[in-house]
């Protein structure tokens, strides 16, 4: 205990801070020497305090829809109390019948839960990661500058061939030469449609196939799509959900945190739990969960004090310090048994937890709720209480002008040390500030955001920094501290974030109120009525008799009914359907007066249908307040048309389609941009990552760069989601599965059925038509080849014929020839003008011998040279084919040998 006296006071002498009894709120403004180990204590004590306050306000409210969508009676609901919002409905449908409290559950709100939650489980959310800083567009550029090269390698000769070809072009012409060499420049290359497509929708830098690959593994190895299901839920329950982001010492988790046991302070013009002053959640959790979720942080010490949480070891005597009279003692039982056994612990802790350590405990409460909590109530659980929150850090702007006065701006923390003491020329200006610098370092301190964090660990009830409870249990309080990554805020550069993430909905302007909360009123009285028409049934006494009693027989069927004979006579009537009676006046003995037999009927049927309908109009105002059509749960008329259910299903997903949208589109985005942050800070400390997962088609997936390119780089998150993709993805599939004519190929029909996306379905389906439109134009070609071939052939045929008519009109002239040379030669048969002692005639016929043998010689050595030129034209042509070959082989293994070498050279 200290005491001062007022001297000491006036002075500056202080106390320290008695916490159990301050309600106030930690100074965040300080230095950073004055943010000790107690101050962190101090702020985790005081957040849980408000943490539990705002917990107990919310948890009744949020618990009781939590029952209503998991189709739960809560009786509360339908007592009239001051508090209850449904207190003037319950008077009004329970004045007639009190018997209304024993109620049954008839479930509306949980169907319209459970549809809604599977339509999201059908929804296919696609998310695109793009960088936008200036090192990813360099990036893109120079990728861009190489694809450009490798299409001018090799495809500038066979387009500028193409070109010459179309448009006749003749490149020995110096006026077509410059065209052509217009047309093929590396201007007109860059701009070829094939390459702007591929940078407008398929680049991807390696940053961006980075973090796409990463939300495959974070996706699996966080099971994002069953917690993305649950957070919907709680959307849909409680209008909130919120994500938690916990930082380990090499590594993170991604975790959805419960809505009930969730707290935060935010502006009310803030939209999202991140941009918070503070906020947090407080759990119950075993002692073993604890080792393994925070064991890695605790030393030994700490460890060790969480065995008095244990029932047995947390026994204490009923009054602390006051040894046992006996009380407990089993004689039956030996001295050993009862002293060092756990029975007497056992026992003591028992009556220790059932006279003292009961209370009003919230969170004890709201967990009982679940399965998870046994009779040892909350003896082995530990309060855990993690919290952020955003103190203020003090941080300077030097500027900086040395012996050369040379200016330099920079940003130092608190810790800075100035060197050059500051010179300032305050003859105009008589301020000292850096516009009057003139030598030396000036600095001008500014306070900005920054994210402080840690885990409080204690039993279940009120604990604080230095109290130690009648169980020697201290709370222990863990990595309080700044965060290890501090979330840049979404604008400016003082911005910081809470890593959690998350949003109250509909809460502007208004008290938030969730799907559950619109249909809260119309699902109480539809219970009600209901359980009133279920009464209704079993009261009811439908048709009756009025009769005499004395008019019963008392001797029938061959028995004695006696004088307790109503009851043998209701039994003749069920068996027989009649009943004789006996107005004898032995049987009566007494004459009868009344004479009047009736049958009265006693049914409830205006009163049933009353409630029917009453039962009807609830259910409609449910459906109508949230815009759901009974046609979307499956309820259908015969008389509806297909049309007029397909426009009533469009309608009602029209009216719902913003609860899918807050958490698909706009808060998802945001819980992916915080995870790919904080996993590019974890990344960027590894020299060399490497990434593994299976797809959902059982493929494994390999992915590796260096950690350090990860470092001053920035991604942007875009998603894209549709109303019912996986119904239309399926109607698609359908389709191209029954269009036998689409030409698509079992390889093609494959990828079909595994596509898990539009854009891989459209993929698909463009990849087939280009497929078939290939098809076609080669069986035209083909057509065309065909019907070339053939017109050819019938040129050639009637060339031919031309030929052969040529060819016997000459053999008809030489024919004719001859026979004139011949009969020329026979008019000389009887001379010899030569006097070679010949006939003329002779000399004429072996002249013409002669001169046949000389054209016929002429004509083979003709036919000879036009083989020998043919068969030199093919053998060119095959060296021609074999260089070509080559040159292709060679271009394609240069490819590849680039693409290697990009791939796996680590840029200097």
């Amino acid at each position: 205990m200290q005491v001062f006296n007022a001297l000491q006071l006036k002075n500056g002498a202080k106390v320290d801070a008695n916490r159990m009894g301050t309600f106030t709120q930690p100074v965040q403004f300080l230095p950073a020497k004055d943010k000790t180990e107690a101050w962190g204590a101090w702020n985790m004590d005081w957040y849980e305090m408000q943490g539990l306050k705002q917990i107990r306000r919310n948890a009744r409210k949020l618990l009781k829809n939590y029952k209503l969508a998991s189709g739960i009676i809560d009786k509360t609901d339908y007592i009239i109390e001051e508090d209850n919002d449904m207190a003037e409905l319950v008077d009004v449908l329970t004045k007639e019948d009190e018997s209304a409290f024993e109620l049954k559950f008839f479930p509306i709100i949980p169907n319209i839960v459970n549809v809604m939650i599977g339509e999201f489980a059908k929804r296919n959310d696609k998310i695109t990661y793009r960088s936008v800083d200036d090192t990813s567009y360099n990036e893109m550029l120079e990728q861009k500058r190489a694809m450009v090269e490798e299409v001018l390698l090799a495809e500038a000769e066979k387009k500028m061939q193409q070109q010459i070809e179309s448009m006749g072009l003749d490149p020995q012409d110096q006026e077509q030469a410059k065209q052509i060499e217009e047309m093929t420049s590396p201007e007109k290359m860059k701009s070829l449609p094939e390459i702007e497509e591929f940078f407008k929708k398929s680049y991807r830098s390696m940053i961006e196939e980075w973090a796409t690959h990463l939300h495959k593994v974070d996706e699996e190895r966080f099971n994002m799509r069953e917690l993305e299901v649950t957070a919907f839920r709680d959307s849909l329950v409680t209008d909130r959900e919120f994500w938690h982001f916990h930082m380990m010492e090499d590594d993170y988790e991604v975790e959805l945190w419960n809505p009930v046991l969730t707290f935060y302070h935010k502006s009310p013009n803030a939209r999202y739990v991140s941009q918070s002053n503070w906020g947090g959640k407080i759990d119950l959790m075993t002692p073993a969960d604890v080792i393994d979720k925070y064991g890695y942080a605790m030393s030994g010490d700490q460890l060790k004090s969480l065995e008095s949480i244990y029932p047995v070891k947390s026994a204490g005597y009923i009054l602390p310090g006051v040894q046992n009279d006996g009380s407990f003692y089993d004689a039956t039982r030996s001295h050993e048994w009862n002293t060092e056994g756990p029975s007497l612990g056992m026992r003591q802790f028992t009556s220790y937890r059932d006279t003292v350590n009961s209370g009003d405990d919230i969170i004890l409460k709201i967990l009982t709720e679940s399965e998870d909590l046994v009779d040892f109530d909350n003896s082995g659980l530990l309060r855990v209480t993690t919290c952020y929150w955003k103190s203020q850090r003090k941080v300077g702007h030097l500027t900086k002008i040395d012996d050369f006065g040379i200016l330099v701006d920079l940003i130092v923390d608190e810790n800075y040390v100035v060197t050059n003491k500051p010179e300032y020329d305050v003859s105009v200006l008589k301020v000292k500030s850096r516009e009057t610098l003139t030598f030396g370092e000036h600095i001008d301190w500014i306070w900005i955001n920054h994210v402080w964090g840690g885990v409080k660990i204690g039993p279940n009830r009120p604990t604080f920094y230095g109290n130690t409870d009648n169980l020697n249990f201290s709370p222990i309080y863990l990595n309080v501290a700044p965060t290890k990554f501090q979330f840049k805020g979404d604008f400016t550069l003082y911005g910081s974030k809470l890593p959690m993430e998350g949003a109250v909905f509909s809460d502007r302007n208004t008290k938030s109120r969730s799907l559950v909360d619109k249909m809260k009123p119309y699902q109480i009285g539809y219970n009600l009525v209901n359980n009133q028409i279920a009464d209704i049934l079993i009261d009811e006494l439908g048709t009756v008799i009025m009769l005499d009693q004395n008019a019963l027989p008392r001797h029938s069927m061959g028995e004695d009914w006696g004088h307790g004979n109503l009851g043998k006579a209701y039994v003749a009537m069920k068996n027989f359907g009649m009943l004789a009676l006996d107005t004898s006046i032995t049987n009566t003995e007494n004459a009868l007066n009344f004479n009047h037999y009736q049958v009265l009927n006693l049914e409830q049927t205006q009163r049933l249908m009353s409630r029917i309908q009453l039962a009807n109009h609830f259910k409609q105002q449910c459906f109508e307040s949230i815009g759901i059509s009974p046609q979307r749960l499956g309820a259908v008329n015969a008389q509806e048309t297909a049309q007029g259910i397909e426009q009533a299903i469009s309608q009602s997903y029209s009216q719902t389609e913003v609860y899918f949208t807050q958490h698909s589109e706009y808060l998802m985005p945001r819980v992916h941009q915080m995870r790919t942050d904080l996993a590019q800070y974890y990344y960027s400390k590894k020299p060399s990552l490497r990434l593994q997962y299976i797809t959902s088609m059982d493929e494994k997936v390999n992915f590796e760069m260096n950690g350090t390119e990860l470092l001053a780089r920035d991604l942007n998150i875009f998603i894209s989601t549709k109303v019912n993709q996986r119904q239309i993805m399926e109607q698609i599939r359908q389709l191209a599965l029954n269009n036998n004519t689409s030409g698509a190929s079992i390889y093609d029909l494959g990828n079909l059925v595994k596509a898990e996306s539009l854009a891989e379905i459209t993929h698909t389906l463009k990849a087939v038509e280009e497929k078939v439109q290939g098809t076609q134009q080669q069986q035209m070609q083909a057509q065309q080849e065909a019907e070339k071939t053939r017109q050819e052939g019938e040129n050639q045929r009637q060339q031919a014929e031309l030929q052969f008519k040529a060819q016997q009109a000459e053999l008809d002239r030489q024919a004719d020839i001859q026979v004139a040379e011949i009969r020329s030669a026979g008019f000389g048969a009887m001379k010899d003008i030569n006097e070679n002692k010949q006939s003329d005639y002779l000399d004429s016929l072996e002249y013409l011998d002669k001169r046949q043998e000389r054209q016929d010689s002429k004509l083979m050595d003709e036919k000879r040279e036009t083989n020998r030129m043919i068969e030199n034209q093919s053998s060119n042509d095959i060296k021609r084919q074999e260089i070509q070959t080559r040159k292709e082989i060679a271009d394609k293994q240069l490819q590849i040998a680039l693409a290697n070498k990009n791939k796996y050279d680590s840029k200097k």
